[in-house]
């Protein structure tokens, strides 16, 4: 994936329509994520961190504008020392996405989350890229169902939090037929929701045998001791 294609993608309608859907998403599942270390890996042109409030957030990827270069499949953080992870449009543009994966499991701290997002194969936007497999950006793309997805992600130990689809309307170039079908979104989200043509999805990263302590905050109720009568030496004594 050249820059120019990914760009040339980015500034058209088409892309501001999937960017515009994703980073409400993004801002609404980062939002309530707390820690100390936050990443974003790929897109750097978009800060879809923004809405989290963890104070170290960074961004990674092999090119320029990001705070961090480095190589997708070998990501030089030490084990377990990010708490959340955003991944926009990465796996399905990569030839290694399970090194990706297992990168990810490895830097992330038992219960951290990874937020992913990417093209369904199973939609409009899917037949598209089948019809134009060697065009350019996003068609160029080896698109992984969603379900798929999750049984990676469940073989590395995460546990699938939750996710959504959306990008109902057909993959139009024009921004003028983009607005007039976009009654689609709401008939998409009641009727087939499975085939939008992005999903988001949010993973936990859960460790066997791992247990969280947490305060007890459970009053105990404290049983009142039994008052006994104190017998006074004299008082049963008679006056003489």
């Amino acid at each position: 994936m050249s820059n120019s294609d990914l760009q040339r993608w980015l500034d058209s309608a088409q892309g501001r329509y999937v960017l515009d859907w994703e980073q409400a998403r993004f801002d609404t599942a980062v939002a309530d994520v707390f820690g100390f270390n936050a990443l974003q890996i790929g897109l750097p042109q978009f800060d879809f961190l923004h809405s989290n409030r963890i104070a170290l957030r960074q961004t990674a990827g092999p090119c320029s504008g990001v705070d961090v270069r480095c190589d997708f499949t070998a990501l030089p953080f030490t084990a377990q020392s990010i708490d959340l992870i955003v991944l926009p449009h990465v796996l399905e543009f990569s030839s290694d996405p399970h090194q990706i994966l297992r990168e990810i499991e490895r830097v992330l701290i038992p219960e951290g989350q990874v937020i992913i997002t990417g093209f369904n194969p199973l939609s409009l936007w899917g037949v598209k890229r089948y019809l134009k497999r060697h065009g350019d950006f996003p068609w160029n793309g080896s698109y992984l169902a969603a379900a798929r997805l999750k049984d990676w992600l469940k073989l590395l130990g995460f546990e699938v939090d939750r996710g959504s689809f959306g990008c109902y309307v057909p993959p139009l170039e024009q921004q003028q037929w983009l607005r007039r079908l976009y009654f689609m979104e709401k008939a998409g989200r009641r009727w087939w929701n499975f085939s939008g043509g992005v999903y988001l999805l949010r993973a936990i990263k859960r460790v066997h045998g791992m247990r969280l302590i947490t305060p007890n905050w459970r009053k105990k109720m404290v049983r009142a001791k039994a008052l006994r009568p104190i017998a006074q030496k004299g008082c049963n004594k008679e006056t003489q």
